[in-house]
């Protein structure tokens, strides 16, 4: 079925067309149809299965087919990233348009999101937190909002902002279509729904979660402290182009990123404790092609679209099968293909057999020829937890240290200026209050001011 008999507005099968697409994704073809006649939409989509398109087409449609100048499409998003991929693929499909649009979220400035609001761009793609911080100031307004999407709705249950989203829920417009997409249904997920949909379209509610067509899964059993390496291995051997590495922790993040540094290999990472501007250039640098290897920890899973990504490595085994989806779900988009390696210690069988279930198929188990299995690394690749607190220990033990030699330094050198200590008491200045100038030395305006200043004269010591 080709985009042109879904009965889209002319200017957006323009754009359609310009960035390649001949016919719609499954999720598309089913979406679209009910979206554009009003109805409410409750789908099942995984990354990587154009649900981005899904909602975002009929929404455009609407707008264009009643322009009215103010907010009337609201997109609540789990992660900055994933804000910033909405924005940026809605922009592709609206560049035929008059439609604008603006991303809100944390890490960045209010000036040009407070802007946004005050002159009522037509969709407002945000995260929940943000979003009600600009919704305490007067100029936010939602109560024109006539669509609203709730994307990767599971994610935000994970992330705690199910309280929040409840409190943006009771600021919008009760009159609204709402688009309801998640790649599971969990029982508060379900709650959810009953409260927000009214006789939605069902879309793929029985489907079983499994990575998206054109991902070939491998699983590289190795031991915890050789998996670096092994991953520098298959970059060096090219068996490895490009890829974006999934981690556990920041810490881990961190020292992989390292690692792959000090071997000559470019990369970047991304993770909670970077700065937005620090993660909007490392996603950029990746997908120019600048940056070969981008690390990140589960916080970009979900919020990260590069074209023709051929590698995801799973450098740690996540410890829920639907993270595993949406990590391998970077690659193999839009019908493209892609590879995903899974690095599994010995600590981790539990977890991908757990997978395995979720997957419906044993991962194929891959043996690196001429690698050392056996190899003893001559440095720890993560320092222990208990390690890494005694350090920081001492170093805020080192950094109060140096506080006080600094303040004593300052004192002594005042106390030689001044011939007084620097925060010792006022000499000769009764202890009670309301005392005469008299007792301050004279009556001749001479004396200590109630701030401590000498007033008029030479002050002591000099």
């Amino acid at each position: 079925m080709p985009f042109g008999s879904l009965k889209l507005h002319p200017t957006l099968l323009t754009g359609i067309k310009e960035l390649g697409f001949a016919r719609p994704t499954p999720i598309q073809a089913d979406a679209i149809p009910p979206a554009m006649g009003g109805r409410d939409v409750l789908a099942c989509a995984m990354t990587g299965s154009g649900k981005t398109a899904a909602f975002l087409l009929p929404i455009l449609h609407h707008l264009l087919a009643r322009p009215r100048g103010t907010t009337r499409a609201l997109i609540i998003t789990p992660t900055r990233e994933l804000a910033a991929q909405i924005l940026e693929e809605l922009n592709a499909l609206a560049t035929h348009t008059p439609i604008t649009a603006a991303a809100i979220f944390g890490g960045v400035g209010m000036g040009p999101q407070e802007h946004a609001f005050r002159t009522g761009v037509d969709v407002i793609v945000a995260t929940p937190g943000r979003l009600l911080d600009h919704l305490r100031r007067p100029y936010a307004k939602l109560n024109h909002i006539e669509h609203l999407v709730l994307d990767e709705a599971d994610r935000m249950l994970d992330m705690g902002f199910l309280p929040d989203i409840r409190r943006l829920l009771k600021l919008l417009p009760t009159k609204r279509q709402t688009l309801f997409f998640s790649a599971t249904m969990p029982p508060p997920i379900q709650g959810l729904t009953r409260e927000l949909l009214k006789d939605p379209a069902m879309i793929n509610l029985a489907r079983k979660a499994a990575p998206a067509v054109g991902i070939s899964q491998a699983v590289y059993p190795v031991r915890q402290d050789l998996k670096a390496l092994l991953l520098v291995t298959l970059l060096e051997r090219d068996l490895i182009r490009d890829a974006l590495v999934f981690t556990r922790t920041k810490h881990r993040t961190n020292r992989l990123w390292e690692f792959l540094t000090k071997r000559g290999v470019n990369a970047a990472r991304i993770h909670g404790n970077r700065s937005q501007g620090q993660r909007t250039e490392a996603l950029a640098g990746f997908k120019a092609g600048k940056i070969r290897v981008l690390v990140a920890t589960d916080i970009a899973a979900r919020g990260i679209d590069v074209e023709a990504l051929g590698h995801v490595v799973n450098f740690d085994v996540p410890l829920v099968a639907e993270d595993y989806i949406h990590r391998v779900g970077r690659t193999g988009r839009a019908e493209l293909t892609g590879e995903a390696f899974t690095f599994v210690s010995p600590e981790e069988e539990r977890e991908i057999r757990t997978i395995e279930r979720a997957v419906g198929k044993a991962l194929p188990r891959v043996t690196l020829p001429d690698f050392d299995y056996a190899a003893r690394p001559a440095a720890k690749f993560e320092v222990p937890i208990a390690e890494r607190m005694a350090k920081m220990r001492a170093q805020k033990a080192d950094d109060r240290a140096r506080s006080k030699a600094k303040e004593q330094r300052r004192a002594a050198h005042n106390t030689a200026q001044t011939g007084r200590p620097a925060q010792g008491p006022l000499p000769d200045r009764p202890a009670a209050t309301g005392s005469s100038p008299a007792q301050f030395g004279g009556g001749g305006g001479k004396g200590w001011s109630g701030k401590n200043r000498w007033r008029g004269g030479n002050r002591p010591g000099r």
